[in-house]
């Protein structure tokens, strides 16, 4: 088999590994999070962390399948760690933005949620007082 193939294959199999087990982690460790910024919504957090992971294996799968390509030929055994050193240090940074831009965004939405939790009173107010006659 040509040494690209198998290069192309390694690389196939630790990227579709590595995006399933960034996404798992995200999933499971996301839901409080979530469950926190949506004021305690479990059905709705459940809901939201399902279509943040089918987007993230969405962009991040597109990803690995359009940098497959290369159009250098592996012609040797350091040519195929190198090669794999390329491609997967990119699918690894380009993972990392991913999280870290989902946690920018749910950290903004949680902090506006918490912004607009501190603006009610804590107590509704338990009756009025009447104005002052004037003389």
């Amino acid at each position: 088999m040509d040494r690209t193939v198998i290069a192309y294959v390694i690389y196939l199999v630790v990227s579709i590994g590595l995006t399933v087990w960034v996404a798992r982690t995200l999933s499971r460790n996301g839901r409080v999070f979530l469950s926190d910024v949506l004021h305690g919504d479990e059905k709705l957090a459940d809901a939201v962390n399902h279509l943040l992971v089918a987007g993230f294996y969405l962009v991040n799968l597109g990803f690995v399948a359009l940098y497959l390509s290369d159009d250098d030929t592996v012609t040797d055994t350091r040519g195929v760690f190198e090669a794999l050193s390329a491609k997967l240090g990119v699918v690894l940074l380009v993972l990392g933005v991913m999280h870290l831009a989902n946690v920018y965004v749910l950290n903004r939405i949680r902090r506006r949620g918490m912004m607009e939790r501190e603006q009610n009173p804590p107590v509704p107010p338990q009756g009025w007082t009447a104005p002052a006659a004037r003389a």
